[in-house]
């Protein structure tokens, strides 16, 4: 349901809200069209200069909603949703800021790998079980996460699956500060209002030098894409996908 992702602007900050506390904010298909469509209306948007990501308390994102991929680990179709969403985040012409409190799994780790500025509570644990589940990373993320943390912190975080602290997401560059969870919010619009009261154009300009063509990022979302949908098709993925789902329950 759309009404799991919550929008509302202040001033010139778009804010995206994902607001499905009984899953600990699981992202279903819908979401993550709501989401790229919202993106591209605040990107075409002059009035907006800034899209913010938030989650809910204690949960920014627990990451793809399994019962989707294990419908297409099952046979069915996945849609594409997810990867029109990641081609958005590659794509968005504006600075995103985001805040992140508590769990914060697959997309919820690697949406912030886009961010121009992340702020995350120390209660926060950044993971990405791809490979435990048999899947290989998304969202461009291996192309991105060695560039920002260093090779073997991204091998760390991406193929071993660890769970990063905030601090220690802090000191590998995954985060740009962490801050008390009664402060988040405060912190994120107030770092957001900062961003969107600079001269747009000049800042723009800055941002494009500083993140370089897209084309790379664009294509390894691309080639990550075809590999994921293989995986996910396999008996190793859907397998591991049992299993977890198994303990869930």
């Amino acid at each position: 349901m759309t009404d799991h992702i919550l929008v509302e602007r202040q001033g010139a900050i778009q804010i995206i809200r994902m607001n499905r506390p009984d899953k600990k904010n699981a992202l279903t298909r819908a979401m993550y069209a709501k989401m790229s469509q919202t993106l591209a209306e605040g990107d075409a948007d002059p009035a907006i200069r800034v899209h913010v990501f938030l989650g809910v308390p204690g949960a920014f994102s627990s990451g793809n909603d399994l019962a989707d991929f294990m419908v297409v680990a099952t046979g069915g179709d996945g849609g594409t949703e997810v990867w029109d969403f990641l081609m958005a985040l590659a794509r968005v012409e504006k600075p995103m800021v985001s805040g992140v409190d508590g769990i914060a799994v697959g997309i919820g780790t690697t949406l912030n790998l886009h961010c121009d500025l992340t702020f995350a509570t120390p209660r926060t644990v950044f993971r990405t079980p791809f490979v435990d589940l048999g899947l290989v990373p998304e969202a461009g993320s291996s192309l991105l996460a060695p560039r920002v943390l260093g090779q073997q912190a991204a091998f760390a975080l991406l193929a071993l699956g660890e769970g990063f602290s905030a601090e220690r997401a802090k000191a590998t560059g995954l985060i740009y500060e962490m801050v008390e969870e009664g402060a988040l919010e405060a912190s994120v619009l107030a770092a957001a209002g900062q961003i969107a009261a600079k001269p747009p154009q000049a800042l723009k300009i800055a941002r494009d030098l500083m993140r370089g063509s897209r084309d790379d990022l664009v294509a390894r979302i691309g080639e990550e894409s075809e590999h994921f949908r293989e995986r996910l098709k396999s008996d190793e993925a859907r397998a591991a996908l049992t299993a977890f789902m198994t303990r869930k329950k």
